[in-house]
């Protein structure tokens, strides 16, 4: 997943936009955000490509700082010849280094999943593990890294916040937090429990195709009316 190149700017606020409000964000307002953006995406889920928590965890760890749409391109290659700990390891850093050249990072990323490669075949008998403690002590999977895996497995509501979670929640009121820890904080406490296990895609998808960080297109946004920044730009943290 990738951020923005830019801070955007702030722009004047219009006579229009609707004043900021509190935090937290008013109950019934939260949920008609959520009960809306279900309308229009029913069925959300991760863009990368992965055939099972191996390739998943692979996938997401290569997407740090990078498009979805550019890891897809190289793991299709690279998961035609390497999509299992034990064929990863037999390419070694060397041979997985051609596959993942064009994705940022990828020196540092070729080292990490040959490592996850190891302690997932040595440790774990060649499964991925399936819980938060021994994900995040994977070479190169993180909290939100693992929370992706989690979330995209149906093992755990989690909210992975990147760029797009961090700016829309805050655009929308559901967080005013100053770091995606926080930030993720408050939005498991007022994201009501029955759209937990999806919000996580919901957010993301919304600040990637609608929400956008420089231009978001508020006049083709179903929940515009409930948005207490709609006609105005929100800094990100540096």
């Amino acid at each position: 997943m990738t951020a923005p190149a830019d801070r955007p700017r702030r722009s004047k606020t219009p006579k229009s936009a609707p004043r900021r409000l509190g935090w937290p964000p008013d109950e019934d307002r939260v949920e008609a955000i959520f009960e809306r953006l279900s309308a229009v995406m029913p069925e959300p889920k991760t863009e990368l490509d992965f055939t099972d928590p191996f390739t998943l965890v692979v996938a997401v760890a290569l997407s740090a700082q990078a498009t979805d749409v550019s890891v897809n391109r190289a793991t299709a290659k690279l998961f035609a010849v390497a999509d299992t700990p034990q064929k990863m390891l037999a390419l070694g850093e060397a041979g997985l280094i051609p596959f993942i050249a064009s994705i940022g990072l990828y020196r540092n990323k070729a080292r990490n999943v040959v490592a996850l490669s190891r302690i997932v075949l040595e440790r774990h008998g060649g499964r991925v593990p399936l819980n938060r403690d021994d994900l995040q002590a994977l070479p190169g999977v993180g909290r939100k890294t693992a929370s992706v895996v989690l979330n995209e497995l149906g093992i755990e509501p989690a909210i992975a916040v990147d760029t797009h979670v961090f700016r829309v929640s805050h655009r929308l009121g559901l967080a005013n937090a100053a770091t995606p820890d926080k930030v993720e904080a408050q939005l498991h406490r007022v994201v009501p429990e029955r759209w937990l296990p999806k919000a996580h895609h919901w957010l993301i998808l919304h600040g990637r195709y609608t929400c956008l960080a420089r231009r978001p297109k508020c006049g083709a946004c179903v929940i515009s009316d409930l948005c207490p920044s709609r006609g105005e730009f929100v800094e990100l943290p540096a």
